[in-house]
């Protein structure tokens, strides 16, 4: 079963692909999105990955929260579910 993974503090200039890329060293990427403002074009700093297993999430998470990614230090935790 997938896990859902919240990504804080990307920098601008992070895209899906530099996102996956840097989570595939933690186990298999399902998905990577940066969170883009509709009005601007431009990202909003977050973002959300996908990891195969909750193994490969909680990885993630130990080895990527506050690593550094595109020049950012970046926060890695499991996504909450969406408030109603």
């Amino acid at each position: 079963m997938s896990k859902r993974l919240f990504v804080g503090s990307i920098a601008w200039g992070t895209t899906d692909a530099t996102l996956k890329s840097h989570f595939e060293q933690a186990g298999a990427v399902e998905s990577a999105n940066v969170i883009m403002d509709k009005m601007s074009g431009r990202s909003k700093g977050f973002g959300f990955v996908e990891m195969a297993s909750d193994a490969e999430a909680q990885e993630a998470v130990n080895k990527l929260n506050g690593s550094d990614l595109d020049g950012r230090k970046i926060v890695v935790s499991e996504a909450r579910p969406k408030a109603e």
